[in-house]
C-alpha cells in the first residue's frame, strides 16, 4: 500500500506532458527517485551521449526512452547489481531542453526556444522570441518533416500548435522606404491601398522644412530599371517604392 501511495503522489506531481509518453532527450534534466532510498535521489541532465550518471550503477543510456521505460531500466540495473532486492524507481522531468523549436526571420530574438509543453501555440512561441518586428509579415512559414505550412498569425490560424523540431520563419513584409524631410525616415510596411499621404503619415509626417508639393518617387520599372517621377499625395504605394520628401523652396 505504501508503494502505491508513493507512486500515486509522484504521478500527481508530474506535469501532463511528462506523463504522456514523450521521449527523454539530450539536454533534459530529470529527477530520479528510489522509494525508501532518499540518499539515492538524483537530479541529472542527459548528456550529449544520451546518458545520465547515477549512484552505484554509473552511466545509463536513457535518451529516446519514455520516463516509464527509463525507470524500469534503472530499477533492473539496481536489482541485477544486487544493490536492492525490489527497487521502485520513478523519473520526473525537471527541465525540458530536447523539445525545441527554431524561430527565424523577422523576429526580435531569433534562436532556439524550448517548448513548455509537448506543443505550444505559434503566438506563444513568437512572443518568446520577442514578437514579430514591424517589418515582419503577418504569415509564418512552418517547416515540419520537410514540408511547409503557411500560417496566418493574426487570425484563426493563430491557434496553430508548433511541435518539437519545427522551424518557424517570419518573412519580410512588403515595405516601402521614405526619407528626406520626414520625422522618421526608414522602411515601413506597405498596407493595402496605401497612398503617398498615408506613407508620409507612417513616417511621422513632414517636417516644418519639407513640402508636400515636392515629392519624388523612385520605382523599379521594366527590366529592373529604377525610374524617378514626381509623386502626388493620392498616388498608390507599391512594394520597394522609395519616397523622397524635398525641402520647400521658400
Amino acid at each position: 500500500m505504501k508503494v502505491l501511495c508513493f507512486l500515486a503522489t509522484l504521478l500527481i506531481a508530474i506535469p501532463a506532458w511528462a506523463q504522456s509518453g514523450e521521449r527523454l532527450g539530450i539536454g533534459d534534466a530529470i529527477r530520479v527517485t528510489v522509494f525508501q532510498q532518499p540518499d539515492m535521489t538524483t537530479e541529472a541532465r542527459i548528456s550529449e551521449k544520451g546518458t545520465v550518471a547515477l549512484p552505484l550503477i554509473g552511466e545509463q543510456k536513457i535518451a529516446g526512452k519514455s520516463t516509464g521505460d527509463a525507470s524500469k531500466q534503472i530499477a533492473e540495473a539496481l536489482k541485477s547489481g544486487k544493490y536492492l532486492k525490489n527497487p521502485q524507481v520513478s523519473i520526473a522531468m525537471v527541465t525540458v531542453r530536447s523539445r525545441q523549436v527554431s524561430v527565424l526571420g523577422q523576429v526580435a530574438r531569433p534562436g532556439l526556444y524550448p517548448l513548455d509543453d509537448t506543443s505550444m501555440g505559434i503566438t506563444q512561441v513568437l512572443a518568446a522570441a520577442g514578437g514579430v518586428l514591424p517589418t515582419g509579415a503577418d504569415t509564418a512559414t512552418v517547416m515540419r518533416d520537410g514540408k511547409q505550412q503557411h500560417i496566418a498569425v493574426k487570425d484563426k490560424d493563430a491557434a496553430f500548435k508548433v511541435q518539437s523540431g519545427d522551424t518557424v520563419y517570419i518573412e519580410r513584409a512588403p515595405v516601402f522606404y521614405i526619407y528626406g524631410e520626414v520625422a522618421r525616415s526608414g522602411a515601413y510596411r506597405v498596407e493595402p491601398n496605401m497612398t503617398v499621404m498615408q506613407a508620409i503619415a507612417a513616417g511621422g509626417g513632414i517636417t516644418p522644412r519639407g513640402s508636400d508639393r515636392r515629392l519624388k518617387m523612385r520605382r523599379s520599372g521594366a527590366e529592373g530599371k529604377v525610374v524617378e517621377t514626381d509623386a502626388k499625395l493620392s498616388d498608390m504605394v507599391k512594394t520597394d517604392d522609395v519616397i523622397y520628401v524635398k525641402e520647400a523652396l521658400f
